[in-house]
């Protein structure tokens, strides 16, 4: 009996360490694939589609501020965010299911200055994907993915550095 106690108590201890309402529903891009069309409105009004990605290095990330792998992701994307906005990569960080009083007094607290556009449904992130955050989407100038990032494992600063790195020579 105390096995199967056990055994029931890490399944729900998994479920509830994983993010938010895992529930396919979409398409799963990877390496080689086009972005699909979107558009986005970000923070301050600019709005961003796939077509204004094109012609420099794109970043695409879907997170929610409440995902501890988005948490543990976030820190880095700051960190490229700061060292490339000058330098032609374009940067569309995309909520998944999350509004935009929760992230800004996330952004708030953390410190972050990085635009977002804040998505209360999966519309987009299932032009994108089934499944998991953070899931990151870097491109070439032609808007073709080459790198892609999910939580496993979660990239680390130096990943997405050299990633862009690569795409900017």
């Amino acid at each position: 009996m105390g096995v199967f106690r056990t055994m029931i108590f890490a399944v729900a201890l998994a479920f509830l360490c994983g993010c938010i309402k895992e529930v396919p529903s979409g398409t799963d891009l990877k390496v080689g694939d086009s972005l699909p069309d979107f558009t986005v409105q970000m923070i301050g009004g600019a709005v961003v589609s796939d077509e204004d990605l094109k012609g420099g290095v794109s970043f695409v990330m879907f997170f929610h501020t409440s995902c501890p792998d988005c948490q543990q992701t976030l820190p880095g994307v700051q960190r490229v965010y700061d060292e490339y906005t000058l330098e032609q990569v374009r940067f569309a960080l995309i909520s998944r299911e999350e509004g935009e009083d929760e992230i800004r007094a996330y952004w708030n607290e953390i410190g972050y200055n990085m635009p977002y556009s804040p998505q209360e449904t999966r519309d987009v992130y299932n032009l994108f994907a089934t499944t998991r955050i953070p899931r990151i989407f870097i491109c070439d100038k032609d808007g073709i993915i080459r790198y892609m990032y999910t939580d496993d494992p979660v990239p680390s600063y130096d990943d997405l550095k050299n990633s862009i790195e690569s795409l900017i020579r």
